[in-house]
């Protein structure tokens, strides 16, 4: 590609313009006279005012010469001529910082700045702020500086070869009228080009030049040109010719945070997978039951008793709480709910439900504790001593405050007792605290991989790997723990109850006996499944009109109470005990 070289770079350019033939009229030539006086003396004026535009901080002149070495260096001379008075100082801000396409950028560096004021050396005040390299000289009032740099990082890759890109004029904090610049090369080139301006102008320069015989280092001139504006040129090279020496940074980004490379997302997957199988694994070792092929173990049942008749037995004294825990690994407010309830029935407790004070009053009920404790297992001997003491008839609206500590004694207490029984190997609430609680820190863990990850690495893809297994661990630790071969077999035995529970005819109780049985499958409806079925069986053994306040044992209502109302009345009492239990 060739280009033309101007003749005399380094001279002003030079702009012929065309004449006109004179007139040869007298009166036009009075005309022209007078026209003449007034542009001589407009030129007389205009000798100040141009000489005022080249007041302090003018450079009438900048030239640069720049000397490219083979391996990329380049070097670089700039010499400032101003025109009237010298500032005290010039200052230039180089830019070495570049950004690219997408996450990366071109980083170039500025050393061995130096300085001389009309001849002689004076010293730069460098220093390297960011993106910017600021040299600032003292000019000693001399008409010229020249200033002199090395450059690291000018030549960078391009398809075909290399280019170097530099911007010749950059950061002045003076004016500029003319520029012009050279740079020598170490070799043959493969375009030339040149753009002036703001920092990201992509104007053509007044010309770049080269490639004639005469001409064959690239030449550019330029200007006027403002405070801070720049010239950059743009020589390409052959492949080979002169040495790439860019250097490439990466800017933070999410994109490149959370890099999708194959070597960041072949280990995030490699993570998952292999995590994923130790998730697994533990939860067939810990939240996985036992295998279990067995019979179901019996919890209640329905024996016949007599032709269309049949009464409900308790197997082996597993009580509503049991049932509860067992079920779902938690003692739920329901389940000592159920064993309230279940006490009632059993002669341990009696309920009294009390009339209201208004329509709209709330419901409130006594607690008063019947018999002398006998067959009490643990965890129902520390309810009732935390909710009804001996000879006192306890309001449930007032037991709120007193028996909060309670019910974390009766949870120890059924959560050992499961264990004792066999159902499961270890308490389910221990391993499941600790379980949750690791798991939690390996989320915590995880986060923190994670943020440093994305900060400093393209890896963040790791760390998302790492939270969701902390996630999945949280998953699993909620199915710990495990239950052991008798406790499947008793969970079996529950699910056989409830399909019971929600199926067996209602009306089929021993003659003179059907509210009492009927009384004792209710605690375990409660917890199961099936509580308004039976309490409507309940409801069909009154046939008359009289109030029935004390004909139940275990639940006695105001005087004009009937058992129509016992539905609403458990109800209501359920809810609230619940509520008012596990209420903090």
């Amino acid at each position: 590609m060739l280009h033309r070289a101007p003749e005399g770079w380094n001279d002003p350019a030079v702009h012929p313009r065309s004449s006109a033939p004179a007139a040869v009229l007298g009166g036009p030539r009075r005309v022209v006279a007078l026209l003449a006086l007034l542009l001589l003396a407009a030129g007389l004026l205009a000798g100040p005012l141009t000489r005022t535009a080249h007041a302090e901080g003018t450079a009438s002149k900048v030239v640069a010469a720049g000397n490219l070495a083979k391996d990329g260096t380049l070097k670089v001379t700039e010499t400032i001529t101003f025109d009237g008075s010298a500032p005290a100082q010039v200052t230039q801000k180089f830019e070495t910082l570049q950004n690219l396409v997408g996450d990366r950028q071109y980083r170039t560096t500025v050393r061995d700045v130096t300085a001389t004021a009309g001849g002689a050396a004076v010293t730069p005040q460098v220093s390297t702020e960011g993106r910017f390299t600021t040299a600032t000289v003292a000019t000693n009032g001399a008409p010229e500086l020249v200033i002199s740099y090395t450059v690291d990082g000018a030549v960078v890759t391009v398809p075909d070869g290399t280019a170097l890109q530099w911007r010749m004029l950059q950061g002045l904090d003076v004016a500029v009228t003319s520029f012009q610049a050279r740079v020598l090369i170490p070799g043959t080139f493969t375009y030339v080009r040149c753009t002036a301006g703001s920092p990201n102008s992509s104007t053509p320069c007044l010309s770049a030049a080269a490639g004639t015989e005469d001409a064959t280092t690239p030449t550019f001139t330029d200007g006027p040109r403002g405070e801070g504006e720049v010239v950059a040129v743009d020589i390409g090279f052959p492949a080979g010719e002169v040495t790439a020496n860019e250097q490439v940074e990466y800017r933070w980004t999410i994109g490149r945070a959370f890099s999708p490379d194959p070597l960041p997302l072949g280990i995030a997957i490699g993570l998952l997978v292999l995590g994923g199988l130790a998730l697994w694994l533990a939860h067939r070792r810990r939240g996985a039951d036992a295998a279990y092929s067995g019979e179901a173990a019996r919890v209640g049942e329905f024996v016949p008793v007599g032709p269309g008749q049949s009464e409900f037995r308790v197997v082996d004294d597993v009580r509503p709480g049991h049932v509860g825990t067992v079920a779902d690994e938690r003692v739920d407010p329901i389940d000592v709910t159920a064993t309230l309830v279940d006490l009632a029935v059993r002669g341990h407790l009696l309920i009294t439900e009390l009339p209201r004070t208004s329509a709209y009053g709330r419901p409130d009920w006594t607690l008063t504790r019947t018999g002398d404790g006998t067959g009490l297992r643990p965890f129902e001997q520390r309810l009732l001593e935390g909710i009804a003491p001996d000879g006192q008839a306890v309001r449930v609206s007032e037991i709120g405050g007193r028996v909060h500590a309670a019910i974390g004694g009766v949870q120890d207490a059924l959560y050992d007792e499961v264990v004792a029984n066999g159902w499961y190997a270890r308490r389910p609430d221990v391993v499941r605290s600790r379980t949750t609680q690791l798991a939690f820190g390996v989320l915590i863990v995880a986060v923190v991989v994670t943020a440093l990850l994305a900060a400093f690495t393209t890896f963040g893809l790791v760390g998302l790997a790492l939270i969701i297994l902390g996630l999945g661990l949280i998953l699993v630790a909620q199915e710990m723990p495990a239950r052991t071969a008798k406790g499947v077999a008793l969970l079996q035995g529950l699910g056989a109850l409830r399909s019971e529970l929600t199926s067996h005819p209602t009306d089929q109780m021993p003659p003179g006996r059907a509210v009492e049985e009927l009384s004792e499958v209710l605690p375990y409806a409660i917890v199961l499944g099936g509580t308004e079925r039976w309490l409507d069986a309940l409801v069909a053994t009154d046939t008359d009109a009289a109030p029935d306040s004390e004909d139940l044992s275990w639940f006695h209502g105001p005087d004009d109470w009937h058992l129509r109302d016992l539905p609403d009345s458990l109800r209501n009492f359920t809810t609230t005990v619940s509520g008012t239990l596990f209420t903090r």
